[in-house]
């Protein structure tokens, strides 16, 4: 066998006649899947997500992705259907690990920020701080508004 293999070529050769086979760099270079992601997921397309008849009553929710992000489909207290990133606002994490279920929020586990149904901010523990020795001490700014800092929301479209 030779040093270069042709199933696992360096550069990708495209030929301009005939049937051969696609570079595998077109499976596997990092650069083309962002492209991709970005292209086919995050940018200027809708992504079907779930059925309304998968979120029948108000906080029942169903965990999907979009591209590579974890999005929740979930139905609010009025009946209204969203989408909102699975991340929380504060660090990051995921905090919706079951892939179904009912809910009246979600609560991130890692500071427990809470989140309703409709992906916006809730409540913050220890928002003010905490008191010790007559001094407050943590908290958020006193300028922290909940309504900056939800989840992210996807547009929603009902077909009927």
């Amino acid at each position: 066998m030779r040093a270069s293999s042709t199933v696992f070529p360096i550069t990708p050769v495209w030929e301009d006649d005939g049937t051969h086979r696609i570079p595998f760099l077109a499976y596997t270079d990092a650069q083309i899947y962002q492209r991709e992601l970005e292209r086919f997921f995050y940018k200027g397309h809708w992504c079907y997500v779930g059925l309304e008849a998968e979120i029948p009553e108000p906080g029942d929710y169903k965990r999907t992705v979009v591209g590579e992000r974890s999005v929740i489909l979930v139905r609010d207290a009025d009946g209204a259907i969203h989408v909102v990133e699975n991340v929380c606002a504060h660090r990051g994490m995921r905090f919706c690990r079951e892939r179904h279920g009912k809910a009246k929020d979600f609560v991130c586990p890692y500071h427990q920020w809470s989140y309703g149904l409709n992906g916006d901010l809730q409540g913050v523990p220890f928002r003010r701080g905490v008191k010790q020795d007559g001094q407050v001490h943590g908290g958020m700014p006193s300028d922290f508004k909940t309504s900056d800092h939800g989840l992210t929301k996807l547009k929603v479209a009902v077909r009927g």
